[in-house]
């Protein structure tokens, strides 16, 4: 006791850290972060669909193998066509992984049920030494 009346600063700001960290686990942020060799392994052993956000000239300078262009601004009008997708894996992707954590929080309100977010995008990607395909969506 006589340690918690001595350091009454330090374990208040123990106890606000501790709070402040429960409140955000709680409140989530609607994405999944997963790294690249988690999504390799989506992709590989549970055929994910890969949605990359970013806009088309950033998409044709290089993006994930496979991948599907959805711009980030017009996601919601192409929502309808990947309803088909709901049940399976999906992994968002875009230059940091801040535009993809927005998509897969609107994809979750609407019913996606397996949409992650590639944490840090395709920088994180290529630093993994993985590879990118060239071109037009």
């Amino acid at each position: 006791m006589d340690f918690i009346k001595q350091n009454a600063f330090l374990v208040g700001l123990v106890l606000a850290s501790g709070l402040a960290l429960v409140v955000s686990l709680l409140r989530g942020n609607g994405s999944k972060a997963v790294s690249a060799t988690d999504a390799t392994l989506l992709i590989n052993r549970e055929d994910a669909l890969v949605i990359d956000v970013r806009d088309p000239a950033e998409f044709a300078t290089g993006h994930l193998p496979n991948a599907r262009n959805t711009p980030l601004n017009k996601l919601d009008e192409h929502l309808a066509s990947l309803d088909q997708y709901k049940d399976r894996a999906i992994v968002v992707c875009c230059a940091s992984g801040i535009r993809s954590a927005k998509a897969c929080e609107q994809m979750r309100k609407v019913g996606f049920a397996k949409v992650v977010n590639l944490s840090g995008g395709v920088g994180t990607w290529t630093q993994a030494g993985l590879p990118l395909s060239r071109g037009k969506a």
